[in-house]
């Protein structure tokens, strides 16, 4: 695997336990601002937040990307990255839209490796307010005006990425897509968090990822003007209810 920009947050070798943090679909280590940070200082525990390729300052997508490219980044890009970074650590992982489904495909297939999950605005399914929300957000990188804001980011990769994602996402073949089959697997507790007013998303992700899971969910409707990123509009108070969560559901009793 071609290597990937990272960013580690604290010492992962002085602890057993390591936040993994994964981005939306067109985000990056960059636009996570300082969440990550806060969140790891929060709990006292070291974090690795990293660009998947196609993004950020990782190396860029090849060829055409295939409706599983999710699995692939869960079941392929995320373990070998791990070893080659936190080998022999156990995970708690915070995903942020893209990035919770694939907490939760890794998670179903490395339940070993996983103490907990974190879900902001995760997919398991393709709803028509997704489309809808996605073809809005592709006008606005026609007309220029999330193009330089990306590319601050992104670099020579924000064309590409972004067409990836929203091409993706709105091809006949994506249609069908759904992850539901993978939930049982998942042994650990998650934390589904989701915005009422999300315009890629409804309440109904949130039901399905906590029925489908053979282990404890907690839910989170955020009903204040939240939109698709809880961990920008409502930072402090997810910060809190995270490390809550952490402390009281994942992390083994008296760990230190």
């Amino acid at each position: 695997m071609a290597q990937l920009n990272f960013k580690i947050i604290g010492d992962p070798d002085a602890k057993e336990i390591v936040l993994v943090f994964l981005h939306d679909a067109i985000g990056s280590v960059s636009q996570w601002r300082n969440f990550p940070e806060s969140v790891c200082n929060k709990l006292s525990l070291p974090g690795i937040v990293y660009d998947r390729k196609g993004h950020g300052k990782s190396p860029s997508l090849e060829g055409i990307r295939n409706v599983d490219y999710m699995h692939r980044y869960a079941w392929e890009e995320l373990p070998e990255f791990i070893n080659q970074t936190a080998p022999d650590k156990k995970l708690i992982l915070i995903g942020h839209s893209d990035g919770g489904s694939i907490a939760l495909l890794f998670a179903a297939k490395f339940p070993e490796k996983t103490l907990g999950i974190i879900t902001m605005a995760a997919h398991v399914l393709v709803e028509e307010i997704t489309l809808n929300g996605i073809r809005e957000t592709a006008k606005k990188f026609e007309t220029g005006e999330w193009m330089e804001k990306l590319r601050k980011h992104h670099g020579e990769n924000t064309k590409t990425i972004f067409e990836a994602w929203w091409k993706t996402w709105t091809s006949p073949e994506f249609k069908d897509w759904n992850i539901r089959e993978h939930l049982a697997n998942i042994t650990c507790p998650v934390f589904a968090i989701q915005g009422v007013d999300d315009n890629y998303g409804t309440e109904d992700q949130v039901d399905r990822i906590l029925y489908a899971i053979e282990a404890y969910g907690e839910k989170w409707m955020i009903d204040e003007s939240c939109g698709h990123a809880p961990w920008k509009s409502h930072s402090e108070e997810l910060i809190d209810r995270i490390n809550t969560f952490i402390i009281d559901r994942v992390l083994p009793v008296g760990y230190q």
